[in-house]
C-alpha cells in the first residue's frame, strides 16, 4: 500500500476489533483457537490448521448489493480438532460440511467456529465447505468502510489491509497462512468480476456472467481482491505471462491508461533490484470508488483509486505497488510489527524507479529526510512502530532509509546481492526483521547490531 491518505485506515480496523469475541479455550478437548498471535492484531486468523487452497464461489447484484456464496477450504490440521475457528463477519452462514458431513457452527464476533461431526486427527487433510450470503455492508459496524468492502450500485470492490478477506469468504484472515486460490465471481450482464491471477475462463448463463480465476502461488488472505464493476479492459502479453489491467468506465480514458501500460517496464526495471518477477501473471485494476482512498498492492494485479493519476502521470505510484508483488506479496510478513518489510522496501524501489527514470536519486530523497532533525520520522522506531502507526511516515520513509543508509555501509555489491537473495530464500513465504538482520549481517561478515538497533528500534535521528 502506498502511504498517502491512510491514517483514517486504522480507526476503521480498530473498530472491527471492538466487534470481535473469543471462545474460551477447552480445558479438555483440542481446539483450534481465534487468532495466531500476532503481537498487534492477536485475533486475526486462527490456530490448528494450515490452509492449503480456497475455492471461492461468489455471486454479487449491485442491484440490491447482496452477496451470495460457497467458498471451500482444503486444509492440513496441525493438532487433532474437535472444533477451529474461520474469519467471517457480516455474513450470514447456511450451510457447513467438514469432508461432507454436515458440521455444526456458532458465531461468536467475527468468529465462525465450527465443530465437525468427529474429530479431525492431528495432520490429516481435510474440506470445509460453507455456505453463506447477505449484505456485506450490514456488519456490526453497519459501515462498509470498516470493514473493506465497498458497495454501491456500480458495482463493489473487496479491498484492504491489514484485513479485509473476512469481509466476503470465510477465511484463515492472516498472512501467515497463505495458500492457493480458486476463485469464481458470478455478476449481472454489463459487468466484470475482476480478481487475482490467470483468467481461465468467462461463460454465460441465465443472463449472468461467470468469471473464473486461479491464483497459482501462495497469497495472503489480505491480498484477495473482488471488484465487481464496468471496466475498459486490457489484455495483453509481456515474457509469455499475460497482462491484464481493467479500468473503471468512470474515470476519463487518459492518464490512468497511459500510466498503467507502463506496468511491464517497471517491472523490468525492479527485475533489477530483486530479482524475477514472482507471479505468473501482470496487471492492474482503477477504480471509481471514492470510500477507497489508497493504493493496494493486490497479488498480481494492485489497485489504483480513480485519484491516482487525475492530476498527470506519477509512475512513483506504479513502482511502489508492482515492487509489493516481491516485497510483501511473494516474500510475506511474518507478523505486522514486520511492516517495514513490505512499505520500507516498496518505499526504496520506488525512489530507485524515480531516479531511473530521470528524477531525484536516492541519495537525494535520504538526504532531504535526514536533514530535518525535527521530523515525525525520529518518533517512531518502523521496526517496531506499534499497532496505531503501523502506517506511519516512519514505516514507509525511514524504512526505505534504512535500506539506503545499509547500502552506504555495506556497498552496492552485497546490498543488492542481499535483496536478491532476500526474494529467493523467502518466495511464497513469510519472513521477519530478524531473518532480514541476519541475512544482512551475513553478507556483511559482521554484526550490525548497532546499526540496526538505531534505524528500527529507538527514537530520534541515527548518527
Amino acid at each position: 500500500m502506498r502511504k498517502a491518505r491512510i491514517m483514517g485506515m486504522m480507526a476503521a480496523t480498530c473498530s472491527l476489533l471492538a466487534g470481535c469475541s473469543l471462545l474460551p479455550p477447552s480445558l479438555t478437548g483440542q481446539v483450534g483457537l481465534a487468532g495466531v498471535g500476532d503481537p498487534y492484531f492477536p485475533t486475526y486468523g486462527n490456530s490448528g490448521y494450515d490452509v492449503e487452497r480456497y475455492q471461492l464461489k461468489v455471486k454479487f447484484d449491485p442491484a440490491t448489493g447482496r452477496l451470495d456464496g460457497t467458498t471451500t477450504v482444503r486444509a492440513k490440521s496441525t493438532q487433532a480438532l474437535d472444533r477451529f475457528h474461520l474469519d467471517l463477519y457480516g455474513l450470514t452462514v447456511g450451510k457447513v460440511t467438514v469432508d461432507g458431513r454436515a458440521a455444526k457452527s456458532a458465531r461468536e464476533g467475527d468468529e465462525l467456529v465450527i465443530t465437525p461431526a468427529a474429530p479431525v486427527a492431528s495432520g490429516a487433510v481435510f474440506t470445509t465447505e460453507v455456505v453463506y450470503g447477505g449484505r456485506p455492508a450490514d456488519t456490526p459496524d453497519g459501515d462498509a468502510e470498516n470493514n473493506g468492502f465497498f458497495t454501491s450500485r456500480r458495482g463493489a470492490v473487496a479491498v484492504g489491509e491489514p484485513q479485509s478477506a473476512a469481509a466476503w469468504f470465510p477465511v484463515n484472515d492472516h498472512p501467515r497462512d497463505k495458500a492457493l486460490y480458486d476463485i469464481e465471481l458470478t455478476v449481472p450482464p454489463g459487468y466484470s468480476g475482476i480478481s487475482n491471477g490467470l483468467l481461465r475462463g468467462r461463460t454465460e448463463n441465465a443472463g449472468w456472467s461467470t468469471w473464473r480465476w486461479e491464483v497459482t502461488s501462495p497469497m495472503a488472505s489480505y491480498l484477495a481482491l473482488m471488484a465487481v464493476g464496468k471496466f475498459r479492459l486490457a489484455q495483453g502479453e509481456h515474457k509469455g505471462k499475460p497482462v491484464i489491467t481493467a479500468i473503471a468506465e468512470k474515470v476519463p480514458v487518459g492518464e490512468a491508461d497511459r500510466n498503467l501500460a507502463r506496468t511491464p517496464e517497471v517491472a523490468d526495471f525492479l527485475e533489477t533490484i530483486a530479482g524475477p518477477y514472482p507471479f505468473d501473471a501482470y496487471g492492474g485494476i482503477v477504480v471509481a470508488e471514492r470510500r477507497v482512498e489508497d493504493e493496494m498492492e493486490s497479488q498480481t494485479r494492485p489497485v489504483y483509486t480513480a485519484e491516482t493519476w487525475a492530476e498527470g502521470p506519477d509512475t512513483g505510484i506504479l513502482a511502489h505497488e508492482l515492487a509489493h508483488q516481491w516485497f510483501g506479496d511473494s516474500v510475506s510478513v511474518d507478523t505486522w510489527r514486520d511492516i517495514w518489510l513490505n512499505e520500507g522496501f516498496a518505499t526504496y524501489a520506488e525512489w530507485m524507479w524515480l531516479e531511473h527514470d530521470g528524477g531525484p536519486t536516492v541519495q537525494q530523497q535520504y538526504d532531504k529526510r535526514y536533514a530535518d532533525k525535527k521530523s515525525d520520522l525520529w518518533k517512531v522506531p518502523p521496526g517496531d512502530p506499534g499497532r496505531e502507526e503501523i502506517f506511519s511516515d516512519s514505516v514507509y520513509e525511514r524504512g526505505g532509509m534504512t535500506l539506503h543508509a545499509l547500502r552506504r555501509l555495506v556497498g552496492d555489491e552485497k546490498f543488492f546481492g542481499i535483496l536478491h537473495t532476500w526474494t529467493e530464500q523467502h518466495k511464497d513465504g513469510n519472513a521477519s526483521t530478524a531473518d532480514f538482520i541476519a541475512l544482512a549481517e551475513q553478507a556483511a561478515g559482521r554484526q550490525l547490531d548497532g546499526f540496526f538497533d538505531q534505524w528500527l528500534y529507538t527514537t530520534g535521528r541515527p548518527s
